[in-house]
């Protein structure tokens, strides 16, 4: 090391942690690196699980993105316009976006119907009915292993809050990192 360079400031790891990436846990940092893992683990199994579950649902050519575009479309029966999809998905780039819903439309999944200089999507009867099917076979595969989970309810919606509360300040530090 040279004499101008100093350590990166580490501290031993606590007994128990499983980090992400070790050059990212500083001493101030083994949490949130620790945090960031299971978050990792825990995306890639949910992307895999609903991939899975649309599978057995009958539809076997769906992305994780058009997945969730397709969900959110049918969600509570109402159209929507692509920025509005984007905003509540909390996604960015509206490109992918826009894709998903041209592939869904083709697979005669959701429909666009435009109004005035909009376009607004809703799902078809053959795209609500590969919702119910999903949703089926979820509460089969999912929501009966769920059970097992102690004080599941509640457990899991002050997880789902936290997790929204994350999601803004990663949103802030993305904003932040943007202006350096």
């Amino acid at each position: 090391m040279d004499e101008n360079e100093t350590p990166q400031k580490t501290s031993a790891k606590p007994q128990g942690m499983i980090v992400s990436s070790r050059h990212l846990a500083t001493e101030d940092g083994w949490q949130s690196s620790e945090f960031e893992y299971g978050l990792i683990l825990a995306y890639n199994g949910f992307a895999r699980w609903i991939g899975r579950c649309m599978v057995a649902a009958g539809h076997d050519s769906l992305t994780t993105l058009e997945i969730l575009v397709l969900h959110h479309t049918n969600h509570r029966g109402r159209r929507k316009r692509l920025s509005d999809i984007c905003f509540l998905l909390n996604i960015e780039d509206t490109h992918t976006v826009n894709y998903a819903l041209k592939k869904l439309q083709k697979a005669k999944l959701i429909q666009g119907d435009k109004m005035g200089k909009e376009l607004f999507y809703s799902v078809t009867s053959e795209g609500e009915l590969l919702c119910e099917k999903y949703r089926e076979i979820r509460e089969q595969c999912l929501v009966e292993n769920l059970k097992h989970i102690e004080n599941r309810p509640e457990d899991l919606r002050e997880t789902a809050a936290f997790l929204r509360t994350l999601s803004g300040l990663y949103d802030q530090a993305s904003r932040a990192a943007t202006s350096l």
